[in-house]
């Protein structure tokens, strides 16, 4: 393929990604029904035959989007669960803000019919990639430690996964912003995460030994028998 050709399928797809962010947003806002082409195009600063150059219909976008999302989404997930450098539960809550957390306060009230939608158009897909979701913080505490302190009870990686997952999605509907989910994940994760900090945290409040003093031998107390 030509450097001349690459550009322009480089192009092409950040046209599409452009359209199917603006259609995210739109179909978030008025629902799958109320939504229109024309809405969309507007939002995409894009003319109407534009947008039905990249997609010839309505259900089309839809479907596209939704892939679209699911998959970037979980590539984010991804990254921030590796993120070495911040600490487990950081990454926890990273992950299920990046997941669930964008949703919250970014639904019209006609939105309803999303899910009717969702399981119309896009079929299985949704539930597979909640699974890679879920799987993948999963492997995350499994990578952790932190199974190894829920193991005396039968606890497993994915049973942890599980949990922060369900109240993941509690919070989406009882948190009034995505800044309170935020705030509620941290509390889940924090919880879900104190048998593997608390050893740790004993480990550096030891009291360290004390010093020998200075000749080798130290001193008996005075008044002390020989």
């Amino acid at each position: 393929m030509s450097e001349e050709s690459s550009t322009g399928r480089s192009a092409d797809d950040q046209r599409r990604r452009k359209l199917m962010d603006a259609a995210l947003t739109v179909f978030l806002r008025f629902g799958f029904r109320k939504t229109s082409m024309d809405e969309v195009a507007r939002a995409a600063n894009v003319s109407r035959q534009g947008l039905y150059l990249h997609f010839a219909a309505k259900e089309e976008l839809f479907r596209a989007s939704v892939e679209y999302f699911l998959d970037t989404s979980l590539a984010a997930v991804a990254a921030a669960l590796a993120d070495a450098e911040r600490p487990l539960e950081e990454r926890l809550v990273a992950a299920f803000d990046t997941w669930t957390g964008r949703f919250v306060g970014a639904l019209g009230s006609d939105a309803a019919d999303l899910a009717a939608a969702t399981k119309d158009l896009v079929g299985p897909m949704v539930a597979e990639r909640e699974g890679q979701f879920v799987e993948a913080v999963a492997e995350a505490l499994r990578a952790s430690g932190l199974v190894d302190a829920y193991a005396p009870a039968g606890v497993t990686g994915r049973q942890l996964a599980d949990t922060l997952y369900a109240s993941a999605r509690g919070l989406k509907y009882a948190a009034a912003t995505r800044e309170a989910f935020v705030e509620g994940m941290s509390v889940a994760a924090r919880v879900m995460c104190l048998p593997g900090r608390a050893p740790r945290e004993k480990r550096t409040k030891q009291k360290p030994p004390s010093p020998r003093p200075v000749g080798g031998r130290p001193r008996k107390a005075r008044g002390a028998t020989r």
